[in-house]
């Protein structure tokens, strides 16, 4: 199911276009790290490439609407940007943050990308629910 933008004539100045952008490289961004970690670190080609089939999915659900998302990025006057990083010095403690950020981004792509495109919705929480189960078969990598 591909997200589908309604052809609204606002010229992207609907900040739910901002949400899905940034939640959307948000769990990318998370599944490339634990897709990483699953590849190089763990050596377990499964979870690797469940991870890589969930990035892939994010993509073909959301590459349609790709041009919208970019057009409301602001990432320059994004006030996240200040906000500090934790330091994660174990890998236990980076395979569990990335975790939560993606199940945490997929909620907000699912919630958010309903009032733009409902169909999209149940792609966006299946991921998640893959994600949960993902998620406890890492836990002893």
């Amino acid at each position: 199911m591909k997200l589908k933008i309604s052809n609204q004539k606002s010229k992207i100045k609907n900040p739910v276009y901002r949400v899905l952008d940034a939640n959307l490289n948000r769990a990318r961004e998370g599944l490339r790290v634990l897709e990483d970690t699953a590849r190089f670190m763990w050596n377990k080609p499964d979870q690797f490439q469940s991870l890589r089939q969930a990035r892939h999915a994010l993509d073909q659900i959301t590459r349609a609407a790709y041009p919208k998302l970019l057009m409301a990025r602001n990432s320059h006057e994004d006030m996240g940007r200040c906000v500090p990083e934790k330091n994660k010095r174990h890998q236990k403690g980076l395979v569990i943050a990335n975790f939560r950020r993606v199940e945490e981004a997929l909620r907000v792509l699912e919630e958010y990308g309903k009032t733009i495109s409902p169909k999209a919705a149940p792609a966006f929480k299946r991921i998640r629910y893959q994600l949960y189960t993902l998620e406890k078969s890492a836990g002893q990598p």
